[in-house]
């Protein structure tokens, strides 16, 4: 039953966004990455499956260690990143606004570029440029004189189309100093300036939402720059899993009928990648935060369809350590079923899903699924050539 009310959902969400994406969308999307990878309308294929041969031709030269490193987004060290990436072999790395600091356009090229060379398999290299109070990059004015403006704020003063132009800038931006994702937009339905992710939302309903969503990964996907739908489930009016833990006790149908629908337009635009979080959502699985809760990620793949990349928000977060009283939660968050995870502690990290996949305790092909699914996604959007 719930099942198919999530597909009637989901079938009158995407008649209303291509409605409203008719009357807005003046950008060529000629050579929109979404041409080359299949539609998730097309429930036999999956997002990237077209290049899932290249990948597993790739798996066949990597060691156990490797693979495991594609795993992990680490946070980008303050010294001997070189040395790290070919000690470690990361997936890739998140950047924040110190590491932008003292810097140039051309310097932070530069250093980027030194740091994909010395990766044996490229790497992705990422930032929270949401706009508004999230912005790393552009708040350096060396690299832009003045910071991305909120999506609330872009639309009032030019309504979608200033959304577009804003997101082909950022990506342009950001793709001109070596960073290939953006963990952005932000897709959680906040309508009440009294909640803690209201800033950061599009402010508007999950109907409105799901527009500015679909509009934001189409044109990111139009600049060959990866997207990250966040934060699922939807932090809806609960507050900040960076230092607190965060229970939702909303029912199920809440997601349903509102916060799922602009993850399941950013799906139907073919995001390549979802965030989680780690809020608690009593309704889905009372015992673990959403990033390690197996349920939840079924919902995601199976209830929602999506084929791409998953990711945990940082799990150097209270919300995670509160709830992972014994053993790793990276291993926790790689047999809930993420891709990926971003740490602040890699290499500590990193070694725990060894020594689990070692020991059995974590499946090799569970490994091999997620590592395919993130060289694919490499291969799709041109990181590996």
């Amino acid at each position: 039953m719930r099942k198919r009310l999530i597909l009637f959902i989901l079938t009158i969400a995407i008649i209303l966004i291509e409605i409203n994406v008719l009357n807005y969308h003046t950008y060529d999307d000629s050579a929109n990455i979404s041409n080359t990878i299949e539609s998730t309308n097309d429930t036999n294929k999956e997002l990237f499956e077209e290049y899932y041969d290249q990948a597993e031709e790739l798996m066949s030269t990597m060691t156990l260690e490797e693979k495991v490193g594609q795993m992990f987004i680490a946070r980008y060290p303050n010294n001997n990143v070189i040395n790290q990436i070919e000690e470690e072999n990361p997936g890739g790395y998140i950047l924040f606004q110190k590491d932008f600091e003292n810097k140039t356009k051309e310097s932070m090229l530069e250093e980027l570029t030194e740091c994909q060379n010395a990766s044996k398999i490229p790497l992705l290299l990422g930032v929270d440029e949401e706009g508004g109070t999230v912005v790393r990059v552009s708040s350096i004015t060396a690299f832009r004189t003045t910071k991305f403006k909120s999506p609330q704020k872009l639309y009032q003063e030019g309504g979608y189309e200033a959304i577009i132009e804003d997101s082909k800038e950022k990506s342009e931006l950001l793709l001109n100093i070596g960073i290939n994702i953006n963990f952005a937009p932000v897709a959680d339905v906040s309508t009440s300036s009294s909640n803690f992710i209201y800033d950061r939302s599009f402010g508007k309903d999950a109907s409105e939402t799901s527009t500015y969503v679909s509009t934001v990964v189409e044109t990111m996907n139009t600049s060959n720059i990866i997207s990250c739908l966040k934060h699922f489930l939807g932090y809806g009016n609960n507050g900040d899993t960076h230092t607190n833990i965060v229970v939702d006790e909303r029912d199920y149908e809440t997601f349903e009928t509102s916060d799922f629908l602009p993850f399941i337009a950013g799906i139907q635009s073919n995001a390549p990648t979802i965030m989680v979080s780690h809020n608690v959502v009593t309704s889905m699985d009372d015992d673990y935060p959403a990033s390690l809760s197996k349920n939840v990620h079924d919902i995601l793949r199976e209830e929602l369809g999506f084929s791409g990349v998953i990711i945990t928000d940082d799990l150097d977060m209270e919300a995670v350590s509160d709830y992972v009283k014994d053993g790793s939660a990276a291993v926790l968050a790689v047999q809930a079923g993420n891709d990926m995870i971003i740490s602040s502690n890699f290499v500590k990290e990193k070694q725990e899903v060894i020594v689990a996949v070692n020991d059995g305790t974590i499946f090799t092909e569970i490994i091999d699924i997620a590592v395919r699914r993130i060289l694919a996604m490499k291969y799709a959007y041109a990181i590996i050539s």
